[in-house]
């Protein structure tokens, strides 16, 4: 509570600093930060609206429909589970696999696990598990695949070959399953009803994380995960979310081992007009969302269950650590929007498209904030500066407590700054990557799209053409903002 008081106590002191009259020589610069501002709040707005709505009227509708209906059938659904594992440790393996075996134990129409692992010391763990469960496990089958550390691509692909020879149905599902994420033990009985609704394809769930040291690095991806909860509520009311994430999805299981579906996984790519054809190395959830939407299959959101993902700082400090991750996440996601946006709209829904134009439009209208009172700052009059932290803390504190009294959560102090360090730091890191859509390395794995080693001549130019073209754009943001604010 204290932080909070100094927190506002910091706001009110920037305040009492502004002279109302200085601020006049400044009125276009204010204006054009007003109108980026009320442009993107007004569709936080839409998406809390719609969250709000989903969440206690359309989802429990649409729960209590599935239920009745799958209550009828005459065979409950046979789960598959396709986990796949690279270089995680013993305490993360033991805990995640015990959380899917029993899940598998509790499937009323059997199940069958297929495991994807590269190492021997992870197959013979794995199995350690299973034999030791203290539940009955004579439903399930377990399916080690030993595979070359190629990728989890080829994995992913090899795994669902492998459950494709049981001839699953349109009735059975598949749970992609990361070698670090914890399902619900009743997850089968949870998730299998709603696909009685012959246009889902495919669901995802509500995320949690399980970080065990305390710090910015946990305070992010929770404020991450909740941020995640109203966006895919808000989308959820459209049965057609932005991602299937792969920490935890499932799929209808014919659709998971069509072969279609399977060359996707093993082998996706975008043609691009400078870069070439650019092979996906990370992505895979991407590439499962973008088939699947094709296609004309809806997608749905299931906020009242919940994965657990055992997160680990990929770099020693917090800021290498979350630009590391974000480079990842929104290359995946930039290298899947421009293919998205061209479906048609009858297909995918008008409020799906422009969500999916939102994300790649949000880069600029976000930067463009910061420039315009820099710009103020400058020109004008430095008082620019106080007013705008203040109303960027003032309105970040009051996302974050919309976002938590949603969630039904308190939040720490620093949830204001990461929130807008997530906004700044990642609008940055998206227009980087927007140029560069061929960088792309693992967390984990040393797969990489690009190599340390010297280039030929043609990957070098190519490599300073993003370079111009990035400078370029950056370049032409700066002069729009300075042209709107009355400086140019």
């Amino acid at each position: 509570m204290l932080g909070h008081i100094v927190y506002f106590s910091v706001i009110v002191l920037l305040v009492s600093l502004i002279p109302a009259e200085r601020l006049g020589a400044a009125e276009e610069a204010l204006i054009v930060i007003g109108f980026l501002g009320a442009w993107r709040y007004s569709w936080a707005l839409i998406n809390f609206t719609r969250a709000i709505y989903f969440r206690r009227f359309a989802y429990p509708s649409r729960k209590a429909k599935a239920f009745e209906t799958y209550d009828m059938r005459p065979r409950p659904a046979h789960a598959f589970f396709l986990t796949t594992s690279y270089k995680i440790e013993p305490d993360v393996t033991i805990p995640v696999y015990s959380s899917v075996f029993r899940a598998a134990a509790q499937s009323e129409g059997g199940a069958t696990i297929v495991s994807s692992v590269v190492d021997g010391a992870d197959e013979r763990l794995i199995r350690q598990i299973f034999s030791s469960m203290p539940v009955d496990m004579s439903g399930v089958k377990l399916v080690v695949d030993r595979i070359p550390g190629t990728g989890k691509r080829d994995a992913l692909a090899r795994a669902l070959a492998l459950i494709a020879r049981e001839c699953p149905t349109k009735d059975d599902i598949v749970t992609f399953v990361d070698g670090d994420s914890c399902v619900p033990e009743d997850i089968v009985a949870t998730t299998a009803p709603f696909f009685t609704n012959p246009k889902i394809g495919a669901l995802t769930t509500d995320e949690a994380v399980d970080i065990p040291d305390e710090g910015l690095f946990k305070d992010w991806f929770e404020l991450r995960f909740d941020q995640r909860q109203v966006m895919m509520c808000s989308m959820g009311l459209s049965n057609r979310v932005l991602t299937l994430t792969g920490r935890m999805s499932v799929f209808r299981a014919d659709l998971a081992t069509d072969p279609d579906f399977i060359r996707l996984v093993k082998a996706d790519y975008i043609d691009h007009w400078r870069l070439g054809r650019v092979n996906f190395l990370t992505g895979d959830d991407k590439s499962t969302w973008f088939w699947l939407l094709k296609n004309g299959w809806q997608l749905a959101y299931l906020p009242d269950v919940k994965s657990v993902s055992m997160e680990t700082q990929p770099k020693p400090g917090f800021f290498d650590s979350a630009i590391t991750l974000m480079v990842r996440w929104f290359g995946n996601m930039l290298r899947t929007n421009a293919r998205a946006l061209k479906l048609p709209q009858s297909k995918i829904g008008l409020f799906t498209w422009w969500s999916i134009f939102d994300q790649n439009l949000s880069i600029w209208t976000t930067l463009a904030g910061p420039i315009s009172a820099i710009a103020a700052a400058i020109f004008f009059d430095p008082i620019v500066i106080p007013a705008y932290i203040a109303w960027v803390m003032f309105t970040r504190y009051m996302f974050c407590l919309a976002i938590c009294l949603f969630r039904g959560t308190s939040f720490p102090v620093t949830y204001p700054f990461l929130l807008y360090f997530g906004q700044l730091v990642g609008a940055a890191v998206k227009s980087f990557v927007f140029f560069r859509l061929d960088r792309q390395k693992w967390t984990r794995q040393a797969t990489a799209g690009q190599k340390k080693a010297k280039l030929p001549f043609w990957q070098s130019i190519r490599f300073s053409s993003s370079f111009y073209l990035h400078a370029i754009a950056i370049g032409w943001l700066s002069l729009a903002v300075l042209f709107l604010t009355g400086v140019a």
